[in-house]
């Protein structure tokens, strides 16, 4: 099967007219994964229970009942729960833990027919923006394999980009499924926080975290959300409002206000490339007769401090419970309580997850706590505000995904402010709660994807899709 698929609609007309059958895409996926194997995009990968599951699949469509999913072999991130199999969120701490629950998005997902074909590597505990600081090693980019892939979900997007499954499930904290997507020249969906169950994903930090799907359509994208989405008793984060037919919804956007970070031009840290996307789009947008303005964003140097400081927070609290007595590795070494807890969380926890707990557990630290954690808040709260602002007034924001393409392995390595610095755009979307979208825009002169992201207004996910819908066509 030598034909790449670009939707989950094409794939259902292939299996209509019998071109193709569920179980010759596993088997073709499974080739790509074997030949892409030095991509090191997948942790483990379920090759038999996919295959037989996919004769089941092909013999329900055979009987008219199969789900909607049908036909779509997905990878899921490494940090979400799966029953009877392995999850380590790419850390050594988890090495050789069994979940013994789905979480309620793979649930959702196999009620309708998708099978999950492998699970994905990706920065340990989803903490990192190139998908380097996972115990299993760094996953490389296909269009350059000297390139990183993105991070944290960057395991999910290269299995997309290399075709070894037909989409994939992430998780995004502050950028970690738009910016892949965008390193990757995908789709990457954040939703609106609340709109997606976080029962069963590894927690990173809570009142950031959302699950969101990398696709190669913005029709498979919405599919994904409409399935995954919706009030689940587990999580009380969630809102309980409608979850609407994305799919089925998806229309013509009519004439639209957008408005653009004027500093993503101005800015001497973001790539002449990546502007000149930009700049294209803009005009492109208003050859089309919408309303394009440059606006200013007065908190943008406070977004990246304020999220590390909350993350890192919420992290050292997450984080706690790994401590070598319940579950995952324990330390050889360990002869007491005290030297269970240091030992099995020296060795167990990688260089980038330490730093981050140290941080949050200063940030939270007496005598700081006032002076970081509470100042962050508010900051946020204003963040939030004034993006919500600028949302009653124009319909989107337009900016880059990421500063810059795929950069080098091993350049964050000497300067861990590079990868933080690479969320400088993603984070806004993540302090506000608001959903955000990343969309293919090309290549640069050098064969590597660039991405542009839309940020829309709370629960805006369905004028999102149908605008990005639209948008990719310019």
């Amino acid at each position: 099967m030598a034909k790449k698929y670009s939707s989950l609609i094409e794939i259902k007309g292939g299996l209509q007219s019998g071109e193709v059958t569920v179980e010759k895409l596993v088997k073709h996926y499974l080739e790509n994964i074997k030949a892409n194997a030095h991509l090191n995009a997948f942790n483990e990968v379920f090759g038999e229970e996919a295959l037989s599951r996919a004769k089941n699949i092909d013999a329900r469509i055979q009987s008219g009942n199969a789900g909607r999913l049908a036909g779509m072999v997905i990878g899921i991130k490494d940090n979400i729960c799966y029953k009877d199999h392995k999850v380590s969120a790419s850390s050594k701490i988890l090495d050789g833990f069994t979940s013994i629950y789905s979480s309620t998005i793979v649930e959702r997902l196999l009620a309708e027919d998708a099978i999950i074909i492998g699970r994905c590597n990706c920065d340990e505990f989803a903490m990192g923006a190139s998908n380097e600081s996972s115990y299993f090693g760094p996953v490389k980019n296909y269009a350059d394999n000297t390139k990183v892939s993105g991070g944290s979900s960057g395991g999910s997007a290269v299995a997309v980009q290399a075709d070894m499954c037909h989409a994939a499930i992430g998780t995004d904290t502050g950028g970690s499924v738009r910016q892949p997507a965008s390193f990757c020249g995908l789709i990457g969906l954040k939703p609106t926080y609340g709109r997606i169950s976080r029962y069963g994903v590894i927690s990173y930090a809570s009142s950031f975290d959302q699950v969101g799907p990398i696709t190669k359509s913005v029709e498979d994208a919405a599919l994904l959300l409409e399935i995954m989405a919706g009030v689940d008793e587990y999580d009380s984060t969630l809102s309980t409002k409608e979850v609407p037919s994305f799919s089925a919804d998806l229309k013509e956007p009519g004439k639209k206000k957008i408005a653009y970070l004027q500093e993503s031009l101005s800015s001497p840290g973001v790539d002449a490339e990546v502007k000149n996307a930009l700049t294209q789009a803009i005009d492109k947008l208003r050859a089309e007769g919408h309303t394009v303005k440059p606006i200013a964003f007065e908190y943008l140097d406070y977004l990246v401090p304020a999220y590390y400081i909350l993350a890192t927070a919420e992290a050292s609290s997450n984080l706690a419970r790994y401590d070598g007595v319940h579950y995952g590795y324990r330390s050889p070494k360990a002869t007491d309580l005290q030297s269970t807890y240091k030992l099995s969380r020296s060795e167990g926890f990688g260089k980038e997850v330490k730093r981050r707990i140290m941080l949050g557990t200063f940030v939270l630290s007496a005598g700081y706590y006032d002076a970081y954690y509470a100042k962050a808040q508010k900051a946020r709260r204003l963040i939030r505000e004034k993006t919500q602002d600028i949302l009653k007034e124009y319909d989107f924001i337009l900016t880059p995904t990421a500063p810059e393409p795929a950069y080098n392995i091993g350049k964050e390595e000497t300067d861990p402010v590079v990868s933080y610095l690479a969320d400088i755009f993603t984070v806004q979307a993540s302090l506000s709660g608001l959903p955000a979208i990343s969309l293919p825009v090309g290549n640069n002169s050098k064969g590597l994807p660039l991405g542009l992201q839309l940020l829309a207004g709370q629960f805006e996910e369905q004028e999102l899709l149908n605008f990005s819908k639209y948008f990719v066509k310019l």
